[in-house]
């Protein structure tokens, strides 16, 4: 009697501990689940994702500065083309193009043709038709070629879309305090760096096809000053998305490079 008694005893105690340590492993794992949190960045570190934000929102700007303008191209006449005391240019962008009618004696004497388009004189411009009835343009008898333009239209206003999504994972990276949002920004930012260029470079293919139209009227082209804002965002803007790589990375490369300098020293 006294034997079974004691083995139940012992049975009973050995069930009571391994109840109170399952029963603990659970409070333990609920404990380490409670005060497992998700690692915040530090001051320094933000501080340097702000200052590739604030680069990349300089090319946003200069990009949105290039696509409103309509000094992608000027194409000017020969200054006595019309054997009179004017002389007409045009200049357009992707949305609209100028006609304008400039004083000759206002022209730079060692210049063969008319413009450049900050001269005063009268201006007439319209919005291209082959954005809503698909219609080409006429610029001095040449005729534009719809489909590059709206190439280049198109790809600009996929890397502006590229920039807005860029910028807002980067906001919501700063708001939560997680890196994990710097990996799509600089996917963003550089695939939008790379359509902007492209952008740049189809509206140039578009140019020399409206020269090739018609060769009845001689012109003399140039890109101006909307190419260079829109084709210095593209590069700024690639360089920020390299940089939110750069800052996404789990260590600092240059740490990893200084070492092996002064090893190597």
């Amino acid at each position: 009697m006294w034997s079974n008694f004691f083995v139940q005893q012992d049975e009973e105690g050995r069930t009571g501990v391994a109840g109170a340590e399952h029963g603990g492993g659970l409070g333990g794992l609920k404990g380490s689940r409670g005060q497992r949190r998700i690692h915040k960045m530090s001051d320094s570190h933000e501080g340097k994702i702000k200052l590739a934000f604030f680069i990349s929102i300089i090319g946003v700007t200069l990009t949105v500065l290039g696509m409103g303008t309509e000094f992608w191209v000027e194409l000017a006449q020969p200054k006595d083309f019309s054997g009179n005391q004017t002389c007409q240019m045009a200049h357009y962008g992707l949305w609209k193009g100028c006609i304008r009618t400039l004083w000759v004696a206002d022209i730079d004497p060692e210049r063969t043709s008319c413009g450049p388009a900050e001269l005063p004189g009268e201006s007439n411009c319209t919005f291209f038709k082959f954005f809503t009835s698909g219609e080409n343009a006429v610029i001095f008898r040449k005729t534009t070629n719809k489909s590059l333009n709206l190439a280049a239209a198109v790809l600009a206003l996929l890397s502006l879309t590229m920039m807005v999504m860029g910028a807002i994972c980067i906001f919501m990276s700063l708001s939560k305090g997680v890196e994990f949002f710097l990996k799509p920004a600089s996917f963003f930012f550089i695939v939008s760096g790379v359509l902007v260029l492209l952008s740049v470079l189809v509206f140039h293919q578009s140019v020399l096809a409206l020269l090739s139209s018609d060769h009845s009227v001689p012109l003399h082209h140039e890109l101006s000053w909307s190419v260079a804002c829109v084709g210095s965002a593209g590069a700024i803007v690639i360089f920020g998305g390299i940089l939110f790589i750069i800052l996404s990375l789990p260590y600092s490369p240059w740490q990893k490079c200084l070492p092996l300098k002064n090893s190597a020293t």
